[in-house]
């Protein structure tokens, strides 16, 4: 429901209290609180407020008779559900989900960023590999092979958390915990969680790894503790296991001389100039509301397009949130191939929410705080969402955790449950992450750096603690969406070379693998 409006005089409007995003929209996005009873001049002529309409919720701007389409973003989000009279509020009331099938293109839409301007500053300071990816930070992972060892791969993290880096080459010793590992059977459930953690500890941003198990588990660290690992290009491993030590208070002992090691080992490396196209970012949003989708991640998809433009790769994620927007992404597809694969991953993700008995749905996805913040279901929601993505042409189409291998925008099928996508990403090889919030989100990746994008300017000032950048000021009427793109590509070159992040800075290392099996 709209927040309660109790001292707004409906005489005193803002100039330009609403924002309309598309000339085919019947429905216009309030750009602030809208009192009811408010007259508001609309293209020549008036309109008058029902009710109080909050920031970010929508106002029917022409009559919509009941049953007939409701558009925004100039694309159907459902039908009305009663007749709607110009100046009514438009939300979960009164607009019903129901849209028409949608109409797949296969790369009929012939995308150049030839218009896009390139910056100046092309390079940032990272670490380069030996296969060839490049490092935005250089950490050592202690990663578990089950929860029977999470919490002595936390302890032995704890031994280096008052530890002073400085002058090692390395920017710290990082755990890498999760709840699974056993309990599962053999096959795409542990393989997943395989191809996840394996992308982890072989990553760019990680300089040395140590796998720590309980030693029983179906997991087992030989998995990811092979001869020749360093020979090959991969990233130095080593393993422990607490049986084989003897226990919690050994294995962390074992452990913690093991990391000392490896630290000397990383901090061999030092961060040199690296080509953007060296660049991997995950695109990532959560905690949305109405104005993700017009200030932050437009903004997010015009930095994208500038990495993309000089070879680099920019990843969007979170299959359940691109439901009712995916013939834009099919029409950008660089071929029917890659187009009909991203079609493929939404096939499988409805078998698999069907496999639950549970009346579970795509349009279960909105949130409670997506819905307050002016959301009304998923095809809304998507709508803005692929907007990170940018305009270039999709390139490649990877399962979740897949080792990314092309450049360019790809799509990774993952949950929109933004812990769990992030890990996909940046198990798949992203170095770093822009994640849009529209009601706040104080979520920080382990090993890759996240950048914090508030879609409006009120979140960004409550919770300036936890937000790097300022997108609201695009609805502010402050800036526009290149001026804003171009701002987070600065703060990406700038984050990208070692400047940390809020999440960083108030230690946020969250971490969730995706579980797709029973438990046993």
């Amino acid at each position: 429901m709209p927040i309660p409006l109790v001292n707004l005089d409906p005489k005193n409007i803002p100039a330009n209290p609403w924002i309309r995003l598309h000339p085919a929209d019947n429905v216009v996005v309030a750009r602030v609180h809208i009192p009811a009873g408010a007259t508001l001049d609309f293209e020549g002529s008036s309109l008058k407020t029902v009710q109080a309409i909050a920031p970010g919720h929508k106002i029917a701007v022409q009559t919509i008779a009941e049953g007939e389409t409701v558009y925004k973003y100039g694309e159907e989000i459902g039908r009305a559900g009663t007749t709607l009279s110009p100046g009514a509020w438009v939300h979960t009331h009164n607009l019903l989900f129901d849209i028409n099938e949608r109409e797949y293109e296969f790369g009929t839409v012939a995308l150049e960023l030839d218009d896009l301007p390139l910056p100046s500053k092309r390079t940032f300071l990272g670490y380069p590999r030996a296969d060839g990816r490049a490092g935005t930070r250089n950490y050592v992972a202690i990663v578990g092979a089950s929860h029977c060892a999470a919490y002595a791969t936390e302890r032995i993290a704890a031994a280096f958390r008052e530890a002073n880096f400085d002058g090692t080459g390395v920017d710290g010793v990082v755990a890498l915990p999760h709840e699974h590992g056993c309990g599962q059977g053999q096959g795409a459930d542990l393989r997943l969680l395989q191809q996840t953690l394996e992308g982890l500890a072989d990553h760019p941003n990680v300089g040395a790894a140590l796998v720590v198990g309980l030693g029983c588990e179906v997991n087992q660290i030989g998995y990811y503790v092979r001869p020749g690992a360093a020979q090959r290009g991969e990233v130095i491993r080593r393993g422990l296991t607490l049986q084989e030590s003897g226990g919690t208070r050994r294995v962390v002992e074992d452990g913690t001389k093991a990391v000392r090691e490896l630290i000397e080992a990383a901090g061999r490396t030092q961060r040199q100039p690296c080509p953007v196209s060296q660049i991997a970012i995950s695109l990532e949003c959560g905690g949305s509301d109405a104005f993700s989708g017009i200030t932050a991640n437009p903004g997010v998809g015009y930095c994208a397009d500038l990495v993309v433009k000089q070879g680099g790769t920019a990843c969007l994620g979170e299959t359940t949130e691109i439901w009712g927007a995916e013939h834009l992404l099919t029409r950008r597809s660089a071929s029917p191939a890659v187009g009909q694969r991203l079609l493929d991953m939404l096939d499988w993700y409805f078998d698999y929410v069907g496999r639950f008995k549970d009346p579970v749905t795509f349009n279960s996805n909105p949130s409670p705080g997506n819905m307050a913040g002016g959301i009304t279901n998923i095809a809304e929601k998507s709508l803005g969402a692929v907007a990170k993505g940018g305009r270039s042409t999709l390139a490649a189409v990877y399962d979740y955790a897949e080792r990314i291998t092309e450049k360019g925008f790809v799509f990774m099928n993952s949950p929109g449950y933004d812990p769990a996508s992030v890990t996909g990403m940046v198990a798949g090889g992203c170095n770093i992450c822009l994640f849009t919030t529209g009601r706040g989100s104080c979520f920080g990746f382990a090993t890759a750096p996240v950048i914090k994008v508030a879609s409006n300017s009120e979140t960004a000032s409550h919770m300036d603690e936890d937000m790097d950048i300022n997108a609201g000021t695009v609805a502010d009427g402050d800036e526009d969406i290149a001026t804003l793109g171009g701002r987070m590509y600065d703060t990406l070159l700038e984050v990208a070379s070692g400047q940390k992040t809020c999440s960083e800075r108030l230690g946020h290392r969250e971490l969730m693998t995706w579980r797709i099996g029973p438990t046993l």
